[in-house]
Formats: C-alpha cells, sequence, structure tokens
C-alpha cells in the first residue's frame, strides 16, 4: 500500500501562521496535521505502508523535505518528494507522483483530520471516505444506490445526498486512477481551468468500477484559524478518552495549574498560570502571570500577563497584554 499526499499550498487562509511554516505541517495537540492524518489512514487500512509521497511546491525548502520523510520514516514507510509547482487542480497535483502510483494506493489532501472505526472493503475498486453534514451545499456529495455509490456531485443547489466527500480516497489500482487522469491532461480536459479528480473518477464509475462509501465518526477541517482551534481542542479531547499522557514530564510549574485535556510539551516553563482546558503548548514555551483556554500556542512562545481564549499563537512569538482572541504568527511581538 502506497499513500499520496498533495499539499502544495501553503495555506493563505490560515495565515500568518503559514507564512514559515506550510499548513499541513502546523501542530494539532502536539503533533503536524499531516502526520496525524497519515498515522489515522494507517491505521483505518491495517496493512503495512510501502511509501508515503508528498506532494509539495518547491519553495517549501529542505528542513520542510525532511521533517516530512522523517513522518514517513516513523511509519515505517518510505518518504518521497514530488514537487506541483503550478496551483493546476487536484488531478494534476496527484499526478505529480505518478512514478510512484502503483498497485493500491490512498489520496489524501493533507488539511483535513478525521476519526474513524471500519473496515476497508479492498475488494471494491475504490472507497471514498464521506461525513454526513448538515449542509450538503457547501460540499461536493456522493450518491449511494445501496451501498455503491452512483453519481457524484459537487455543491448541490438541491438536495441530492447529504454525505459530503471529505477529500480521502482508496483505490485498488494506482495504475487505473494514473491511465484516467492521464487521459484528461492529454486531452486538456479542464473545469475553471483546472485538472479535477472528480472528472477521473467519473470516467472510472461510467467505466464500470465499484466505488463504495467508507463514512467517518469525526471530520476535522484546518482551514482557518478559528477551525484549527476547534479542531484542536476536538483532537485533544479524543486523545484524553484514549488514555494518551499529553503532559510531558520536564513540565517546569510554579504555582500552576493545569486543566485536561491539554498537551504541554517538553521544557514548557509554568508561572502563577492556569492553562487549559483544551489548550497545546508547544517545546520551550513560557506562560507567566496568565490564564489559556481553548487556544493552539506553537513552539518557544513567551506569554505575559495574558487571558487568551480561542487564541492561535505561532513559532517564537511574544505576546504581553490584555488582548482575548487573537492570532498572531511566528517571531510576532505584542507588547
Amino acid at each position: 500500500m502506497k499513500i499520496i499526499v498533495p499539499m502544495a499550498g501553503r495555506g493563505s487562509r490560515l495565515r500568518p501562521h503559514t507564512l514559515t511554516v506550510p499548513k499541513p505541517l502546523i501542530p494539532i495537540a502536539g503533533k503536524p496535521i499531516v502526520h496525524r492524518l497519515v498515522e489515522d489512514i494507517a491505521g483505518v487500512i491495517n496493512q503495512d505502508i510501502e511509501e508515503i509521497a508528498f506532494i509539495i511546491h518547491k519553495d517549501f525548502g529542505k528542513q520542510v523535505e525532511i521533517e516530512l520523510v522523517a513522518i514517513a520514516e516513523k511509519l515505517g514507510s518510505r518518504g518521497t518528494i514530488y514537487y506541483q509547482n503550478e496551483a493546476l487542480g487536484t488531478a494534476h497535483a496527484i499526478m505529480c507522483a505518478k512514478d510512484s502510483m502503483q498497485g493500491p494506493i490512498v489520496v489524501a489532501y493533507a488539511d483535513t483530520l478525521f476519526r474513524a472505526d471500519f473496515t476497508l472493503d479492498t475488494s471494491a475498486d475504490s472507497v471514498i471516505w464521506v461525513k454526513q453534514v448538515d449542509d450538503p451545499s457547501a460540499f461536493g456529495v456522493v450518491k449511494l444506490d445501496g451501498e455503491r455509490i452512483v453519481d457524484f456531485v459537487e455543491k448541490p443547489k438541491e438536495y441530492v445526498s447529504d454525505l459530503a466527500i471529505i477529500g480521502i480516497y482508496y483505490f485498488k489500482s494506482g495504475e487505473t486512477l494514473r491511465a484516467e487522469l492521464q487521459y484528461l491532461l492529454d486531452n486538456n480536459i479542464v473545469k475553471g481551468g483546472e485538472y479535477q479528480l472528480t472528472d477521473g473518477l467519473e470516467n472510472m464509475k461510467q467505466k464500470g468500477l465499484k466505488f463504495v462509501p467508507g463514512k467517518v465518526d469525526e471530520w476535522m477541517d484546518c482551514g482557518n484559524k478559528n477551525v484549527t482551534v476547534e479542531t484542536n481542542t476536538r483532537m485533544l479531547g479524543f486523545l484524553h478518552q484514549d488514555g494518551e499522557n499529553l503532559v510531558d514530564a520536564n513540565v517546569k510549574m510554579e504555582n500552576s495549574t493545569i486543566i485536561p485535556p491539554c498537551h504541554i510539551g517538553a521544557d514548557v516553563v509554568l508561572i502563577n498560570a492556569t492553562v487549559g482546558p483544551n489548550v497545546s503548548l508547544g517545546r520551550g514555551c513560557h506562560v507567566i502571570d496568565s490564564s489559556i483556554k481553548n487556544s493552539l500556542v506553537q513552539t518557544h512562545a513567551h506569554i505575559k500577563n495574558a487571558n487568551l481564549d480561542n487564541a492561535m499563537i505561532g513559532n517564537h512569538a511574544s505576546f504581553d497584554g490584555k488582548f482575548t482572541s487573537i492570532s498572531i504568527g511566528d517571531y510576532s511581538v505584542l507588547e
């Protein structure tokens, strides 16, 4: 089994946090989004992962490439880096990794997280991960006949289904998907100036290939600041329920309280602080004379005299003040 992870965009909706770190490497509950994503996929498919192919923009830099390869290696896989330097659509992004598209593959977009407990139907030609939603008009959805997918509809104006496509797909044959997407590129089949994966899926369906849904229990977006903080909160809750130890042994506390669930990284210093619930503090953070809840703070941030709720603070940021719901990026200073 191989996993293909298109992640070429830095994440403009999550600025300023993605100016120095691409969105898929933003930590959620202490672990990068893309790391959690591939771990959860590996847990659902319950198969050995031979390779994880990451599709990035060349300006992500060598350090990002090293971190991505390390994520693959932690899962016992080979990490491969491909580049998409023009935003030409989902099908084009996947085809940047065409050399890795052999045998069974999973394609997963790196801006979403999920929780699921189902058995992957490897007899199907494709499994499309879906989640029941209240407002299907905002998503691409699948239409079912029994347990078989019979149609894909993008942002339906009239109700056809409430099963939204979350951006994770299994294909029994990477070669078949590659041939269909190559056809789109060779014949310049575009919508809105981009090559779309759904066009390839439609062609496969018309040829009689069997598509079935994989239904997830939870689907968490990481598109902008507010939903990313919410996703951090939800993930902390799941990990706490699972019994994971989320507080590093090297946390230094003085007259301070941690209200779970919280992820507290190594070498964090808490002085006259109340942290939690639902807070992630990355490695090396200092929190002094402050209260923080429902917030996501990355590494080496220094926070004083603060009362924070629904805040997102970047790496090496310095914050001293009475603001509440804030979003400041890496190396920012508010005094």
